[in-house]
């Protein structure tokens, strides 16, 4: 990507570990800034092609100890968090958050802050907005009320490769020839590909400092979802779809519809169906004064998506909308003490000799989930998954980033991956919905014959009653699923090219 140079001033990345935060650091990087992370969970960073390159600190935005920590010498701060999904307590969330950024750059010193919120319709600035665009104005309008000049940029629907907006696109189009749509597949949009989300991004930490407002941002294109569906559906090389937009349904009805066709739950799909109601059009372009359009312009939707689908094609997808944390997830680590003195810890475990090469094992374990599945009783996943999306639950379709290779801090389906080391462990922390924490630990060892060995441990910390009446509850399907999933992985690593069948 063109744009200025840095000359190795430092810029503070929020949201490292999230979808845009994710992709602006290697751009950051390139642009010739040195770069600082911010996460909740550095661990999650280790395994990014550029981890090496940064500095990752830990903390939280709503912590203002950390955040003194994080800034520190900081000349450009990103702020690319928000509380989106996070229940109906995210507008305090996002506002206190907000206050307690923007007071730390402050007394840092920041020369800049960068904001990369959504927009706000003028023909509806006095009316009721959507909770999710209404808190996304007020954090700008926070931020800018500090002394440190702030540039807030303002999409309205980002295309690219594992973003949230192209997902729900991708999968009401893909999924549904025919469909009876909400309203608001006739609102009109005008989104932005993400390479010229990051584009502006970095652009902004050179602007002037007497440049402190809002800009809108968009691509060339404006349409209506209906239009965007139809576009889609062309560049992927399907069928024209027949979309027939109804009034009976509501946001409500209409994101818990979204969240039955897509893999985006309910809690994220429901913001994004709000936003939909309200059009969001780029009132003016002033940002090309400070960041020029390259020669070839602005990324147009068809290409935006043809861009997208390619990299899914390819594997290449480096962040996706699931990249950041679900809410309400656990988040400690999974309890390592022997004699762990922290109350009661389920464990089913199973070990199984392999006829195959520790080699083979592990790309059976590194590949399984998503389209690979979870070499058990289908059905049985299927169900739980199933139960997880009406409990507001992700379930098992947020699927994988790329097929064959995991890092720390993926998501996989309705687990995370917590640890992995090569050859040796990958360690799985559910995200499910469940009354207590759960770990799924895959392993590869040897036995005193030299032989392979696949070990596996599922394990469970309950809270309270419910939690220990749901282990003993589900515990008579261990052996179907847990005892099916450790023969079948041995199965597959055996009748892989080189294994022992």
């Amino acid at each position: 990507m063109d744009g200025p140079r840095g000359n190795g001033e430092l810029c503070l990345v929020t949201g490292a570990t999230g979808y845009i935060g994710g992709r602006l650091v290697p751009e950051l990087l390139e642009a010739g800034y040195a770069v600082r992370c911010l996460a909740r969970s550095p661990e999650k960073l280790r395994d990014h092609p550029w981890a090496h390159r940064v500095e990752v600190v830990q903390g939280d935005v709503t912590d203002p100890q950390s955040m003194a920590v994080a800034l520190k010498d900081v000349a450009v701060a990103y702020y690319l968090v928000h509380a989106l999904g996070k229940g109906p307590e995210f507008e305090a969330t996002d506002r206190r958050a907000a206050e307690i950024f923007a007071a730390c750059a402050e007394e840092a010193g920041v020369r800049r802050i960068v904001y990369l919120g959504g927009p706000v319709p003028p023909e509806e600035a006095d009316q009721e907005l959507s909770p999710h665009l209404r808190s996304r104005a007020e954090v700008g309008r926070i931020l800018q009320s500090s002394a440190v000049p702030t540039a807030v940029l303002r999409a309205a629907m980002i295309i690219g490769s594992g973003s949230a907006s192209f997902e729900m696109l991708r999968y009401l189009t893909e999924r549904l020839p025919v469909m009876v749509a909400p309203r608001w597949v006739r609102t009109l949009v005008q989104p932005i590909a993400v390479r010229d989300v990051l584009r502006y991004l970095v652009g902004c930490a050179s602007l002037p400092a007497e440049v402190d407002r809002g800009f809108d941002i968009g691509g060339p294109d404006v349409l209506s979802y209906r239009d965007m569906m139809q576009r889609y559906a062309w560049v992927a090389r399907l069928p024209r779809r027949l979309i027939l937009p109804v009034p009976v349904l509501t946001t409500r009805l209409s994101s818990l519809w979204v969240g039955l066709v897509t893999p985006v739950p309910p809690g994220i799909a429901r913001p994004l169906a709000e936003s939909l109601r309200h059009e969001v059009v780029c009132q003016e372009n002033d940002i090309t004064r400070y960041v020029p359009d390259p020669p070839e312009g602005r990324v147009g939707f068809e290409r935006a998506v043809g861009l997208a689908l390619q990299r899914i094609r390819e594997a290449d997808v480096s962040t996706r909308w699931s990249s950041a944390s679900v809410p309400g997830a656990p988040s400690d680590p999974l309890p390592t003490d022997p004699g762990w003195a922290g109350g009661s810890l389920y464990a089913d475990r199973r070990a199984r000799v392999v006829d195959a090469t520790p080699g083979e094992l592990w790309r059976v374990i590194e590949g399984i989930g998503g389209e690979n599945g979870w070499y058990s009783f289908p059905l049985a996943w299927a169900v739980r998954g199933w139960m997880d999306r009406l409990l507001g639950g992700v379930g098992l379709r947020r699927g994988r980033r790329d097929a064959a290779r995991l890092r720390a801090g993926d998501s996989l389906d309705f687990w995370r991956v917590e640890e992995i080391e090569p050859g040796r462990l990958l360690r799985l922390r559910a995200e499910m919905r469940l009354p207590g924490p759960a770990w799924l630990e895959l392993m590869i060892g040897r036995d005193a014959r030299g032989r392979t060995v696949y070990l596996q441990r599922a394990v469970f910390h309950p809270h309270g009653l419910a939690g220990h009446a749901y282990w003993w509850g589900v515990s008579p399907f261990h052996a179907a699923v847990f005892g099916g999933m450790a023969r079948n992985i041995a199965a597959a690593a055996e009748h892989r090219p080189g294994g022992g069948a």
